[in-house]
C-alpha cells in the first residue's frame, strides 16, 4: 500500500519513542528499514476479544485430569495455563493462543493482540489523554504506538465498553438472583446498564479517537489503515431454548446456566441487541466498520438445546459442543473470569469472523454460524 512521503521519517522516530510500551506488551520490536515493517492486524479492548476462555473446548462436569478432553491446560501431570495465555497467564489479560486474531489465519504477516481480560475504554486511551495502565501493561493505544512504528498495521479490530457497563457485575447479578433470592434481575438490571450507556459509548467514541491518533501520530493517512468496531455475542439462550428446566438444580449444578427465563430473554432479546445497536452507532459516527456479532453463539450458548455437555461418552466437538464457558462460581475448573466467555471453539469462530471481514474493506456486517459446522460455518450478512 503506498505511503505519503513524510511517513518514513516519522515512522523512525515513533520506533524509539514507543519501543518500551512495546515491551510492556509482550512483543519484541522490529525497526524495518526506511520505516516499512511487515503487515500487521491488531486486536485491542477487553475479555471478548483477548481470548479469555480459550483454554476450553467445550464444558464437562468432570473436574479431574484433563475434564474429558475440554482442559487444554492439561499437561499430563498438572494444569498448566501458560499453554494456552502464554505469559499473560500471569497477570490475567488471558491473550489465548486461540484468541479472535491469532485463530484468523494469514490474513497478515503479525497477527498482534493487545487487548486484556477486563479492560475498560480508559484502559484504551493513550496515558497523555486520561489513559490508565493496566495488570502492569501500558494502556492500549501507547501500546499501538510502538506497533504501528515497527509493522504495517492495516487493520485494528476493537471489542471494548462492556466492563464500562458492568457485564460482570449483571451476571453475578443474574445468577444470584437464580440461585439464592428467586427473583428477577432485569428490571433493575435495565435501569442500571441505562444509567451507564451513554458514558460507556462515549468512552468507545473517545476510544476510537486514540486509535486514530496514535496512527496520525505514527505518519498513517486516514486510507491506509481500517478500524473494524465489533459487539458483543450473547453467551447464554433464550428461555425457550434452554435444554434445562426453569425449575431445580439442573441448570445450576449441571448446565451452569443459572438465569430464569424472563432473565435470559431479556439478556438475549434486549440487553445485547441494545449494547449492538449502540456501538453500530459509534462506527457510523466515527466512520468504522462495524461487525455485529449479537447472533455468532445462536444454538451454541451454555445450556443450549442444541448443544451438548462433553463427557466419557460425547467427545468434545466444536459441532456439538457449547461454545461459551458455563459459570463456574466454586472455581471447580479454572478462574471465574473465564465465565460466560466464548471458549476455544468459539474462538476459533471469532477468528473466521475477522477474517471474512477482513477481505471485505468496507461495510458492515453481522456474522453468524452454520448449526453442525465448525468455524469453517461462519458466514457474514450484510446489514444497513
Amino acid at each position: 500500500m503506498p505511503r505519503t512521503p513524510h511517513r518514513t521519517a516519522r515512522r523512525l522516530v515513533t520506533v524509539a519513542l514507543a519501543a518500551g510500551a512495546l515491551l510492556t506488551a509482550g512483543v519484541a520490536p522490529t525497526v524495518a528499514a526506511n520505516g516499512s515493517g511487515p503487515t500487521a492486524v491488531v486486536s485491542m479492548g477487553d475479555s471478548y476479544i483477548s481470548g479469555e476462555a480459550g483454554r476450553w473446548q467445550g464444558n464437562s462436569l468432570t473436574t479431574s485430569g484433563n475434564r474429558n478432553g475440554t482442559d487444554r491446560a492439561w499437561t499430563g501431570s498438572a494444569y498448566d495455563p501458560s499453554r494456552v495465555y502464554g505469559t499473560t497467564a500471569a497477570n490475567g489479560c488471558h491473550r489465548s493462543d486461540s484468541a479472535e486474531v491469532k485463530s484468523a489465519g494469514p490474513i497478515a504477516s503479525g497477527l498482534i493482540n493487545l487487548a486484556c481480560s477486563g479492560a475498560t475504554t480508559r484502559n484504551v486511551f493513550r496515558a497523555s489523554n486520561g489513559g490508565v495502565a493496566y495488570k502492569g501493561e501500558a494502556p492500549q493505544a501507547d501500546q499501538l504506538a510502538a506497533v504501528a512504528a515497527s509493522h504495517d498495521v492495516g487493520t485494528i479490530v476493537l471489542s471494548v465498553g462492556g466492563n464500562d457497563l458492568g457485564f460482570a457485575d449483571i451476571i453475578r447479578s443474574c445468577a444470584t438472583d437464580y440461585i439464592v433470592w428467586y427473583s428477577y434481575c432485569h428490571d433493575d438490571q435495565q435501569a442500571a446498564v441505562d444509567g451507564k450507556i451513554d458514558a460507556a459509548m462515549a468512552g468507545v467514541d473517545k476510544s476510537v479517537d486514540e486509535i486514530r491518533a496514535v496512527m496520525a501520530g505514527a505518519g498513517y493517512a486516514a486510507s491506509d489503515y481500517r478500524i473494524v468496531l465489533q459487539s458483543y455475542p450473547s453467551p447464554i439462550p433464550r428461555g425457550a431454548e434452554n435444554r434445562y428446566p426453569e425449575s431445580g438444580w439442573s441448570r445450576t449444578n449441571t448446565g451452569g446456566c443459572p438465569f430464569w427465563n424472563l432473565d435470559a430473554d431479556w439478556a438475549r432479546d434486549t440487553l445485547v441487541p441494545q449494547v449492538s445497536n449502540r456501538l453500530k452507532g459509534v462506527a457510523a459516527a466515527k466512520g468504522v466498520q462495524f461487525m455485529d456479532l449479537r447472533d455468532m453463539l445462536q444454538g451454541r450458548e451454555v445450556c443450549a438445546k442444541t448443544s451438548k455437555l462433553v463427557s466419557a461418552t460425547v467427545p468434545a466437538s466444536a459441532a456439538t459442543s457449547e461454545w461459551a464457558r458455563w459459570i463456574d462460581p466454586n472455581e471447580t475448573q479454572g478462574p471465574i473470569q473465564e465465565n460466560v466467555h466464548p471458549n476455544h471453539y468459539g474462538q476459533l469462530a471469532l477468528g473466521r469472523c475477522l477474517a471474512l471481514i477482513q477481505a471485505r474493506p468496507s461495510g458492515n456486517f453481522s456474522c453468524r454460524n452454520t448449526a453442525g459446522a465448525g468455524a469453517s460455518g461462519m458466514y457474514l450478512t450484510a446489514v444497513s
